[in-house]
């Protein structure tokens, strides 16, 4: 993330850009650099990357968001130790790659040398190097393609590529890192100075093989306006030639933040260019960030996309403080399994881009990873055909990598996906006698809250003491029946089930069945979320089986608001989310600065960045929303660009208000109905331009209830 992106948010801090505290005022106006780096050639042949470095995507751990840039060799070692202890690195993640940080406050001696920090590494850094590959691992390191420019890197390599290539290879380092923090504020090609730097790699005095991540993070206009060429959009173009692995698009998130929603732009832009990508040579969509912001769901799925992009598995977390279900994630051999097979292809999508998507990878074997991929914010039946992911027979085996099952499908490859989620399955021709049916459960969906028919929904709002009318939607997609079935719903402890109606006696192939329920919510329960998920239990040709299903998120509501004009941002929100940072109360989006639109400065309102959805539960309490919306006035501080985004204000599920779209400088006034309204959501969009400045206000709403 550059000093210049968070700048644009008008965030007053310290940030930790390459190790160094660097000041958030943006550094000083440097000269681009235009000549040739004194010890590299003026015109470099292109280098050949070497694939024996990297045949399958390489593994390892990084200290960037897990260690900050403060770290020391004693840190490092300790998490080094965890790696082997906890079966990481024999899961494969055997590089301990140092970020940003390592280096001394003056990075480069008199001795034209890169040092490291001597309190924090009193035994120097061949001596690190040296501590991690004797417990059986690799070691990692990083600079910087630019120069060294105080407050915009805290090293940088350009000038001295040879020297420090010669030097990381003394030190024994198997991997180097290559920023271009400094490059781009040095003006710099990164075709031509990451060029040089392979062939000064490749050229090391000491011979070692070492693999080169080339890490051009710079994307406009998040970085500002930058030429296509200096882009990492543009890193797949000529990085297959020179490195083992290459950074496809920003940061995957800020340090202590990575989100689903930017874990998602990364992986769309990584797959721009799957025929970039092959043994040797990767594109790199940035960091695993297990536990840095996303639920154990959404890691999942960020796992299972990264492996069937091939990509590089560098977990980005400390993995000392992950839990036991994240580490069996990372350590999963189904999915490692698709992330390192030898045939190296990237998956592509099978059909339209949505909501719900299906992506197809092929293996070595003959058979096809298949992600059936849930953007969504409820559960989803996603479904796609043999053929349609390039498997040529209408019977197949599915195997599913998180619950590791065999089982046997005709006509179709289908999972019930939960929201966030992603359905990782490896599919093959069938052969010889039929096997277990694939039979699926789906999210368990309310029709009926206290008699009342609703739209059917595995995401329901509710009361305490609320009774919920639930169905369970079961499916064979094999080709023998499922025998016997009967499910059970797992609910939260105080609360009542009642089934409804008998099951019937099979599921027969390419039918469903339906199982109903009544599930009471304790009058005492408290205002929240809770999980109610189903298990279908049949017997198959060899034996009886058990199938999961997602779960239906029930959220126990708080007390609606009372009282007239009251200040909506300080009522308890359901659920809230923004593009950038978290919804902020009575400031404008990340904190710092009140609440100011045209000029105007408001007391109380909601700061967010597009997009957003703020949620609230009313309870047909409520009758009135006033309020002003716009950009905040803070973006007049960074430039002219983005600064745009659309307001809308829905009431159980029906849009009530539109302000069309609205730029800076703008404010706009509503004045909505909400008699008889439960739920109420206020929505942000980034009117189609992208979220860039896109800081919005709901400024002074005021909500009266009764």
């Amino acid at each position: 993330m550059s000093v210049k992106q968070l700048v644009s948010w008008g965030v007053a801090a310290l940030l930790v850009v390459g190790g160094t505290s660097v000041s958030m005022a943006p550094p000083a106006a440097a000269d681009p650099v235009k000549a040739s780096p004194a010890s590299a050639k003026a015109q470099t042949p292109t280098p050949t990357a070497d694939p024996a470095l990297s045949q399958t995507p390489y593994q390892g751990w990084n200290t960037y968001f897990g260690l900050g840039g403060d770290y020391t060799s004693a840190k490092v070692l300790d998490v080094a130790d965890y790696l082997v202890s906890s079966g990481l690195a024999k899961a494969g993640y055997n590089i301990v790659w140092l970020d940003g940080g390592w280096q001394a406050s003056d990075p480069r001696g008199a001795d034209g040398l890169l040092r490291g920090d001597p309190t924090r590494f009193p035994e120097g850094m061949a001596a690190l190097a040296a501590a991690i590959h004797a417990k059986g691992l690799k070691a990692g390191i990083y600079t910087d393609a630019g120069p060294y420019i105080p407050g915009s890197c805290g090293l940088g390599s350009y000038g001295h590529y040879q020297t420090d290539a010669d030097t990381f290879a003394s030190w024994g380092y198997d991997a180097v890192k290559v920023d271009f923090l400094c490059g781009i504020t040095a003006g710099l090609d990164p075709k031509t100075v990451y060029t040089q730097f392979a062939d000064a790699l490749r050229h090391n005095s000491s011979g070692r093989p070492i693999i080169f991540n080339l890490c051009n993070p710079v994307t406009s206009p998040d970085w500002g306006n930058y030429p296509e060429s200096q882009q990492s959009t543009n890193s797949w173009s000529f990085a297959p030639q020179i490195a083992q692995s290459w950074r496809t698009y920003t940061d995957v998130g800020f340090v202590g933040l990575i989100k689903y929603s930017d874990v998602l732009r990364n992986f769309d832009a990584n797959a721009r260019h799957p025929e970039a990508a092959g043994p040797g040579h990767w594109n790199d969509p940035d960091y695993l960030g297990p536990q840095l912001g996303m639920t154990d769901e959404e890691f999942r799925s960020q796992m299972a996309l990264w492996s069937i992009s091939a990509a590089p598995l560098v977990i980005g977390s400390d993995p000392r403080t992950l839990t036991a279900s994240t580490l069996s994630t990372l350590k999963n051999p189904d999915v490692l399994a698709i992330d390192q097979d030898p045939l190296g292809k990237q998956a592509v999508r099978v059909g339209a881009a949505g909501t719900t998507e299906t992506w197809a990878k092929p293996l070595a074997n003959g058979s096809v990873a298949v992600a059936l991929v849930n953007r969504g914010d409820a559960p989803a039946e996603i479904a796609t055909t043999p053929a349609a992911v390039g498997v040529m027979a209408d019977r197949v085996t599915v195997k599913d990598a998180w619950t590791h099952a065999v089982t046997e499908a005709v006509g179709n490859v289908r999972s019930e996906v939960p929201a966030h989620g992603v359905g990782l399955v490896v599919v093959s021709k069938s052969k010889g006698m039929p096997q277990t049916p694939r039979v699926l459960a789906g999210a368990p969906t309310v029709t009926a809250i206290d008699g009342a028919a609703v739209a059917p929904t595995s995401n329901a709002l509710v009361s305490a003491g609320a009774k919920l009318t639930t169905s369970v939607t079961v499916r064979n997609d094999g080709s023998t029946p499922a025998g016997a079935p009967n499910v059970t719903l797992t609910v939260p402890s105080g609360w009542a089930v009642s089934a409804q109606g008998r099951p019937p006696l099979l599921v027969n192939p390419g039918h469903t069945a339906r199982f109903d329920f009544v599930v009471t919510v304790p009058a005492s329960a408290a205002a929240g979320g809770q999980s109610v998920t189903a298990a279908v239990r049949f017997l198959g040709l060899h034996g009886t089986v058990t199938v999961q299903s997602p779960a239906l998120q029930v959220t126990i509501a708080p007390a609606p608001p009372s009282g007239a004009d009251q200040p909506l941002s300080h009522q308890p929100w359901i659920s809230g989310t923004s593009g950038w940072m978290e919804p902020t109360i009575d400031q404008s989006v990340g904190g710092g600065n009140p609440i100011a639109v045209a000029g105007t400065v408001h007391p109380t309102g909601i700061g967010v960045a597009s997009p957003s959805d703020i949620r609230y539960y009313i309870g047909g309490a409520c009758t009135k929303l006033t309020g002003v919306v716009g950009i905040d006035d803070v973006v007049n501080n960074v430039g002219p660009e983005g600064g745009t985004a659309t307001f809308s204000i829905v009431a159980d599920g029906k849009t009530v208000w539109d302000s069309g779209v609205v730029s800076r400088g703008t404010a706009v006034p509503f004045d909505v109905d909400l008699t008889s309204a439960r739920e109420l959501v206020l929505h942000v969009g980034d009117a189609g331009d992208g979220g860039y400045n896109d800081r919005a206000d709901w400024a002074d709403p005021l909500i009266s209830c009764s």
